[in-house]
């Protein structure tokens, strides 16, 4: 009875906006059960306004995505030719087709839209629950996290007209959780990147005695030949992404420096930016771990190289997404843009739908085109996704397993260095090997053979592509030196020193390195990386993927020689 008053009050919704509008519908997206971890509470009310998101069917992203490859591969004539907005316009913006065939559906239902991304691709609207089923043959239901006890509006399924096929790519958010398996974490829930006090003091600017038990900036340009000299190339910057509500501290920065990089001046500062009503308050107390780490080891390690510290807030316009493209679409936005960003926060992939995963990744494809290197932490979890839970199948992580971005794990101690248990690694279910990896990736699994058959997907993207230090790396939080550890340690590392490489390039008139892994996975690439070949990362009641000689889903390729991938960009 209560089933059948709401469809009722939902036609009666539908009837005052446009009582002639066909409702030819055709199943677009489902899931087939509420991913673990979740509770449903019943139907939402018919009458709470839901924010929906619109993906509108780009005009040529195959064609952006080949284009990407071109000025991204060394061989290729056009190496380094990265694309103008203008450019990346006339192959993203939706044809006038899709953007009329989109508008007479919205006016016919009585909503307006709003513009969301530079190219008019992502548009924003504003309806009722019971228009939303009726409009999507949805059935949009109150779900809470058991862990934090967030609560958000879904579906399991949903439909869209048959005039809109071949217009619109997806409606979010809909069958797409959030945050579930994050790393760090959700919401309101604790960093499973953790502090431990340090105990011992040492001098400043030295090195620990064993870079095993503490790694310092010093530890990491002895390791990895980094050199201590400052950039000279103002315009090279490297950007921080900051998100749930994780707040860069600049006292604990200037510490960090006087402690660890002497040598810097202890002013030297983040630039900050903001969008979705960021902020960066300086209160101690609000100093997050995972904000002061990021800063403090790309300014402690990118000697010299501006950086900027984006911080989201919460008032996003991607749908639950946290800001994840919210970000991308606001650096695409931009007349510059930092031509290295590293993120330490993700997702399990089967959190996100396909259609929305695909989406992303092509945002990624944008930014990368424009000529920024786009590095994310893998997680770690090992083999059981971005934190780690039971599983009977390996999880890979997102956007990792996106194949225009570069995925970073995580490695320990120095002599000799050996994967971290915890690096997030494995294969996409979602997408497929790029053709830069298919050489290194079908070498691995033949090594591999039958271990670990049928818990991962032997088709799929693999992950990482390269890896850094990330156990037990010394910081300042609130005050206090201690260390931490997680993949969240060597993306920024790693981002680091591919804008030291960047500031070399521009100084010798050269391109910056824009998407990496064409490069990375050339001969040229992997010669200059320190090959990890012990370890392995469990998970699911399995030890995990092995690291080998070669590329392996633990540590990829291995982590960087700053001297020798100075020698393969050709400096």
């Amino acid at each position: 009875m209560i089933r059948t008053t709401l469809l009722f009050i939902s036609f009666i919704a539908l009837g005052f906006a446009s009582p002639n509008v066909a409702r030819d519908l055709r199943p677009h997206e489902r899931r087939e059960d509420v991913p673990d971890g979740f509770t449903s509470h019943g139907p939402t009310s018919p009458d709470v306004v839901l924010k929906l998101r619109l993906a509108l069917v780009q005009t040529d992203i195959t064609g952006l995505q080949d284009d990407l490859m071109a000025v991204s591969t060394p061989d290729s004539p056009r190496y380094g030719q990265h694309l103008s907005k203008e450019e990346i316009s006339t192959l993203v913006t939706p044809k006038p087709e899709t953007i009329s065939a989109i508008q007479s559906w919205l006016t016919s239902n009585g909503l307006t839209s709003t513009t969301l991304s530079p190219f008019g691709d992502w548009l924003g609207i504003s309806t009722t629950v019971a228009q939303a089923n009726v409009l999507f043959d949805a059935d949009f239901t109150n779900f809470t996290h058991d862990e934090t006890g967030t609560t958000a509006i879904r579906t399991l399924a949903y439909s869209i007209p048959a005039s809109l096929k071949g217009h619109l790519e997806l409606v979010h958010p809909t069958i797409t959780w959030w945050y579930d398996g994050s790393f760090p974490a959700p919401r309101n829930s604790k960093l499973p990147i953790s502090f431990t006090p340090s105990k011992k003091k040492r001098a400043i600017g030295a090195a620990p005695s064993s870079c095993d038990t503490e790694v310092t900036p010093a530890c990491v340009q002895e390791l990895y030949n980094v050199p201590a000299t400052f950039a000279t190339q103002s315009s090279n910057t490297l950007g921080v992404s900051g998100f749930i509500d994780q707040f860069a501290n600049q006292a604990d920065l200037t510490q960090f420096l006087t402690q660890s990089r002497p040598d810097i001046p202890p002013s030297t500062s983040f630039i900050l930016q903001t969008l979705d009503g960021g902020t960066n308050p300086q209160q101690s107390s609000q100093a997050g771990i995972e904000a002061n780490l990021d800063t403090q080891y790309t300014i402690g390690v990118a000697s010299g190289v501006p950086t900027f510290f984006i911080s989201v807030g919460e008032d996003t316009q991607d749908g639950d997404l946290g800001g994840f493209l919210d970000i991308i679409n606001f650096l695409i936005g931009e007349d510059t843009r930092p031509q290295v960003l590293t993120t330490s926060y993700g997702q399990n992939e089967n959190t996100i739908s396909r259609a929305l995963a695909n989406s992303l990744c092509n945002a990624y494809v944008q930014l990368g085109a424009l000529g920024t290197s786009i590095l994310f932490a893998s997680g770690d979890g090992g083999v059981s996704g971005g934190q780690s839970g039971s599983c009977r199948t390996f999880v890979p992580t997102f956007p990792s397993g996106c194949p225009f971005m570069t995925s970073v794990g995580a490695t320990q101690n120095v002599d000799p260095e050996t994967s971290a248990s915890f690096s997030s690694g494995g294969f996409s279910n979602y997408f497929g090997t790029p053709s830069y990896q298919t050489a290194a990736k079908s070498a691995y699994l033949a090594k591999l053979g039958r271990t670990n058959s049928g818990k991962f997907n032997t088709s799929g993207r693999g992950f990482p592509d390269v890896a850094a230090l990330g156990v037990s790396v010394q910081i300042v939080w609130q005050g206090e030196t201690g260390t931490v550890d997680g993949t969240s340690c060597a993306s920024p590392i790693f981002a680091s020193i591919v804008s030291l490489l960047n500031d070399r390039l521009i100084a010798a008139g050269k391109p910056v390195l824009g998407f990496l892994n064409p490069f990375l996975y050339s001969a040229a690439g992997q010669a200059a990386l320190n090959d990890i070949t012990t370890g392995d990362n469990p998970g699911c009641n399995t030890n995990g993927f092995p690291a080998t000689a070669g590329w392996d889903p633990v540590t990829g390729l291995g982590t960087p020689d700053f001297s020798k991938l100075l020698t393969a960009v050709g400096l």
